[in-house]
């Protein structure tokens, strides 16, 4: 049996480690995801490679920092986000979070940067093919152990789960586990500059551009079910900001491609969370007593 025609979740892209997969996907058959109408469906990675819908993989250089690389999927597949490469102080090749798709001409531009040292995958949304990618790099993928149960492709010898709160992964990289969206959900700080965060804290359309907003206009949002639409509680809300407060960090880049906040990325971190909060009707929260 190849890897390659192990089933791939079409709807979120995950990768099953049986040829015969369950009736249907456990990560879209739960409330923060959704079966599709039309019914479960699978394909696989070699379907995906011959597909006449010619798949391919961008590698784009982040335009304000040349050390930050974003690589995603064009046409679109399932829910199309991206993973990004960053080139770390200590000489060290970082991907946080993985795409489903990997080829020979991605495997080749890949190593073309210097390869892959480790993955880190941010919540099991994006859980994709990344043994494909670990296996192909030759690389540890770090996973949060609270969502173990949402792993489909068990791969000892290169999965390595972990429990704290906080994991230094080089000098300038520090992988941040923030709770909320999954129990598990993760950010990733670097060069005490950037935030990579998926969609554990989510970027808005009203939060990009560099322009003067008028009050009470939101850069992020905070949901336990995106697509599904069902906001996270305050205390949840509350537990993120928490967990990042003592970050250094003035952009913030999510789970897409030109989907980016800066400058002063934490403050609207702050000021979005406070929003929300106001927004459920709470006038008193410990979130509305948070200061930079």
């Amino acid at each position: 049996m190849s890897s390659l025609d192990l089933p791939v979740c079409v709807t979120c892209g995950v990768q099953f480690g049986e040829l015969t997969p369950p009736t249907t996907c456990p990560i879209c058959d739960d409330p923060r995801q959704y079966v599709p109408a039309s019914g479960q469906a699978w394909t696989t990675l070699r379907l995906l490679r011959e597909s006449d819908k010619h798949y391919k993989n961008e590698i784009k250089q982040d335009p304000e920092d040349p050390d930050l690389y974003s690589i995603f999927t064009v046409p679109q597949i399932a829910i199309g986000q991206r993973a990004m490469l960053m080139k770390t102080k200590n000489g060290k090749n970082i991907l946080w979070d993985c795409i489903t798709f990997i080829d020979d001409d991605t495997i080749d531009r890949v190593k073309a940067l210097g390869g892959i040292d480790a993955i880190v995958i941010s919540h099991p949304h994006f859980y994709s093919s990344h043994c494909e990618w670990a296996q192909v790099f030759k690389c540890p993928v770090y996973l949060a152990a609270p969502d173990k149960i949402w792993v489909m492709r068990l791969e000892p010898s290169v999965q390595h789960f972990f429990d704290n709160k906080r994991m230094k992964l080089a000098e300038d990289v520090e992988v941040v586990k923030v709770g909320g969206h999954f129990p598990g959900s993760l950010v990733l700080a670097w060069k005490d500059t950037h935030l990579l965060v998926a969609d554990s804290i989510t970027v808005v359309a009203s939060g990009l551009g560099q322009r003067e907003r008028r009050p009470g206009t939101t850069s992020f949002t905070f949901m336990w079910s995106y697509p599904n639409m069902i906001p996270l509680d305050p205390d949840s809300i509350h537990g993120i900001w928490n967990a990042v407060k003592d970050l250094k960090f003035d952009r913030v880049h999510s789970g897409w491609w030109g989907r980016v906040v800066m400058p002063e990325a934490k403050k609207k971190v702050l000021d979005s969370a406070k929003i929300i909060v106001r927004a459920m009707g709470y006038t008193q929260h410990a979130m509305l007593d948070e200061a930079l």
